[in-house]
């Protein structure tokens, strides 16, 4: 039996999921929760095989809460389960320690495959996924890497805030930094991405569906 987690701060899809994951003998959910923070509360709490994780939620994303599990259960199969577009996202979490990443468009079964996968201790590989490898180790074919994947996970975690309204003083707060630290980062941030406001950060993010 798979122990699943479900990650999403959306009930109907937790719901949903759970439902769905019933009518297979081999799956069974043992918890949910409704944001990163909680997920890292059940990743201490043990007894879980796979943790599927949405990445735009309130509070902590998954995108930091990806980085704060593999730091302390680094065995833990996480796939991501999410509306944001492969493109700009998979390769990059699959990078930094996702086991696999999958669309909320997918067909049902594909998650269902997924996570069998995952629980062997396996990488899971769309197609889809599988041919944005492909061009960036070919030096990114006849895509151009767009500026955003040059930042570091922690820059990436700063801008997905900054780019969501959230206040310097804020993001200091619940990243465990000074704010010094953080107006360090969004400078680089705006270097990299050749930016000048926050709320060209935001335009960037919603232009290439980094938040919705």
């Amino acid at each position: 039996m798979i122990r699943i987690a479900i990650v999403d701060d959306h009930a109907i899809v937790r719901a949903g999921l759970r439902q769905f994951f019933a009518d297979h003998d081999d799956l069974d959910v043992v918890a949910e929760a409704a944001n990163g923070r909680q997920a890292l509360d059940l990743v201490r709490d043990g007894g879980i095989d796979v943790l599927v994780m949405d990445l735009s939620m309130g509070e902590q994303g998954g995108v930091e809460a990806l980085v704060a599990i593999r730091a302390r259960a680094p065995e833990l199969p996480v796939l991501i389960f999410s509306a944001l577009p492969e493109a700009h996202y998979a390769t990059a979490l699959l990078q930094q320690g996702a086991s696999g990443y999958l669309g909320k468009d997918c067909d049902p079964e594909h998650i269902v495959s997924a996570i069998r996968t995952v629980s062997r201790g396996r990488k899971y590989i769309s197609p889809s996924v599988a041919e944005l490898l492909a061009d960036t180790l070919a030096g990114g074919g006849s895509l151009e890497k767009p500026p955003h994947q040059n930042l570091s996970q922690r820059e990436l975690q700063v801008f997905l805030r900054l780019a969501a309204g959230e206040a310097v003083g804020n993001i200091a707060e619940h990243m465990s930094l000074s704010i010094k630290t953080v107006s360090t980062y969004r400078a680089r941030i705006m270097e990299k991405l050749g930016l000048a406001s926050n709320s060209d950060l935001t335009y960037y993010a919603l232009k290439n569906g980094l938040i919705q």
